[in-house]
């Protein structure tokens, strides 16, 4: 096994050879065989471990057990402890979803304060067919059936292709010593009724059956692949943003086929998951949508918006006559001027005598209105809105200047006839969008 660690790392993980990297080691043969493996191949590492204490006097003797592993490597060691019970009852979240969090967010604290880029852990081929069957099991998408990968940006996992098998076998033929985790075969948890019961029939099926899924698998993300290229080039063309809004020509969206499975891969990225309701909204009217956790879609005439969802802000900001500038919610410079010059979208001049403060800064509500400049009588906004072709998400990211109760400015875009500068006006101020 070292002679084909050693190969498969030098061919597909050479920045293991040129860089320090930060080695997760839980104490188990896995993380354990790893660190010998990368010890014996003269890689540079430091080993980091996670007290989690969930399990008592077991926890402090994994601890312990992985100090003296990195001195008998000879390697910087690191480790923190973790109120992982408080954290699970602080946010709701199980005991497998904590420990994930706390870890990770640790071992990027570790890389980021001693300037290293990658962390290898010790994830198998068979932590890869647990990991598809999990996924299998709760329904999912080609990228679920993909399994692990073997590398990101800031992550690599160099035993992927070495089965737990082979990875006893070394430790034994060794003479490595590990911690058991007695936890691993309790079969509440899913992962471990999988490992223990379902695991062991399928490799009874066919004697090379984890060879033959690792194939299997490899096929599935050269096809992941492929779809994610066809998917872009989709993007690319028809995706077209402006200020943070995409727009999508809701007759491209129809010709994709099959629609359903396009419209999954274009827009599960933003979270997505209601797909029968995003079909229904492309023949539905104007200004209905679908959320997710982190972004909507709208409905607007004859294309759908795509847009994250910023969170419904009632606050009104307050300008003071001091002031001359601010920068949130918008920004906005005030300064007294003697004549107009050219103005334009960003660009208001008004009477300053008409103004009564403190001015504020706030987002649209139903039944507002205002005398729109250049124009002839009161216009509810939400019919301004409308009549300028203005979308449901624009609209909702306008802002608004009032002086009292009266609507001064739809910022960068029109003014109110009752603060324009008249023959009479003896003071002006000048407002301009930053």
């Amino acid at each position: 096994m070292l002679a084909a660690f050693q190969e498969h790392i030098g061919k597909n993980f050479p920045k293991l050879k040129q860089e320090r990297f930060v080695l997760a080691c839980s104490g188990g043969i896995d993380s354990i065989v790893l660190a010998h493996l990368c010890k014996t191949s003269e890689l540079d590492f430091v080993l980091a471990h996670c007290n989690f204490q969930l399990r008592a006097n077991d926890s402090m003797a994994d601890e312990e057990f992985v100090r003296e592993a990195a001195s008998s490597f000879k390697v910087p060691f690191f480790v923190t402890h973790f109120d992982t019970v408080g954290y699970m009852d602080k946010n709701k979240v199980s005991v497998q979803m904590a420990a994930r969090t706390l870890r990770y967010k640790w071992f990027a604290e570790i890389m980021q304060k001693n300037q290293i880029k990658t962390l290898v852990t010790a994830h198998h081929a068979d932590d890869n067919l647990e990991t598809f069957l999990i996924n299998l099991s709760r329904g999912t998408g080609i990228d679920g059936l993909t399994g692990i990968p073997a590398s990101t940006d800031a992550i690599a996992r160099p035993l992927l292709p070495f089965s737990r098998n082979e990875i006893e076998a070394y430790a034994h033929t060794n003479q490595i010593d590990w911690r058991e985790d007695k936890s691993n075969e309790e079969t509440k948890y899913l992962r471990n009724k999988i490992r223990h019961d379902i695991v062991p029939l399928l490799k009874e099926l066919h004697p090379t059956f984890l060879a033959n899924f690792s194939i299997t698998q490899s096929h599935l993300q050269h096809t992941s692949e492929l779809v994610k290229a066809s998917t872009e080039k989709i993007k690319e063309a028809h995706f077209e943003e402006n200020d943070g809004i995409v727009s999508i020509k809701v007759s491209v969206l129809l010709n994709l086929y099959p629609l359903k499975t396009y419209l999954h891969e274009l827009f599960k990225e933003y979270g997505f998951t209601a797909w029968d309701d995003i079909v229904d909204l492309l023949s539905t009217s104007s200004g209905k949508e679908v959320r997710s956790r982190t972004h909507r879609l709208v409905k607007n005439r004859d294309s759908v918006l795509l847009t994250t969802l910023a969170s419904v802000n009632e606050q009104s900001y307050a300008i003071q006559e001091e002031e001359t500038e601010i920068l949130h919610p918008i920004g906005l410079r005030f300064e007294e001027v003697t004549e107009m010059k050219s103005a334009g979208s960003e660009v208001l001049y008004v009477d300053k005598k008409t103004l009564k403060y403190p001015l504020t800064v706030r987002k649209w509500k139903n039944g507002d209105y205002f005398y729109p400049l250049g124009m002839q009588g009161k216009k509810k906004l939400s019919k301004y809105f409308k009549d300028e072709k203005i979308d449901v998400i624009s609209k909702d990211k306008q802002w608004l200047l009032y002086s009292a109760e009266a609507l001064v400015w739809v910022i960068g875009r029109r003014g109110d006839n009752r603060f324009e500068v008249s023959d009479a006006t003896e003071n002006i101020i000048k407002i301009t969008l930053k």
